[in-house]
């Protein structure tokens, strides 16, 4: 199965109400999953597939030990993707905390904070060769 996108921007959502981007808080308990993502995104840009970042994502919030992931990768990957997952359009960076997100010809990805010069770049449609689609709202338009 397929999950990555490519020559894709995902700009923030109609009703995201970020106006520039913010760091995801953690919580008591740790990290959050939007925490997670945006720290391996912001620190390794165009490093990380949509597919990839998901399960990163999945192995730090669940604290599965590294010496699991060397014993069991293959398993534990194909057991992820098995169960329904949402993708980036759903994520909070977009949603709620004013990150765009552009993927590259080989469908890894960058953040974008919306109003930077290159958020705008993207979101305009401007590079004809990058598609645009929105984060999925955060409520049900009125």
């Amino acid at each position: 199965m397929e999950w990555n996108y490519y020559n894709t921007f995902i700009k923030v959502a109609p009703d995201c109400p970020a106006e520039k981007g913010l760091v995801p808080p953690s919580k008591k308990t740790g990290k959050t999953k939007p925490g997670i993502e945006f720290e391996l995104v912001a620190d390794h840009p165009y490093e990380y597939s949509q597919e990839d970042l998901l399960f990163e994502v999945h192995v730090l919030h669940k604290e599965i030990p590294q010496e699991e992931i060397e014993a069991n990768g293959t398993q534990l990957k194909d057991e992820f993707y098995q169960r329904p997952t949402a993708c980036m359009r759903a994520s909070m960076l977009p949603k709620k905390y004013g990150w765009g997100i552009h993927f590259n010809g080989e469908g890894k990805l960058a953040l974008y904070e919306v109003g930077s010069p290159e958020y705008e770049r993207y979101a305009s449609g401007e590079d004809k060769s990058v598609t645009v689609v929105a984060a999925m709202r955060n409520s049900k338009p009125k």
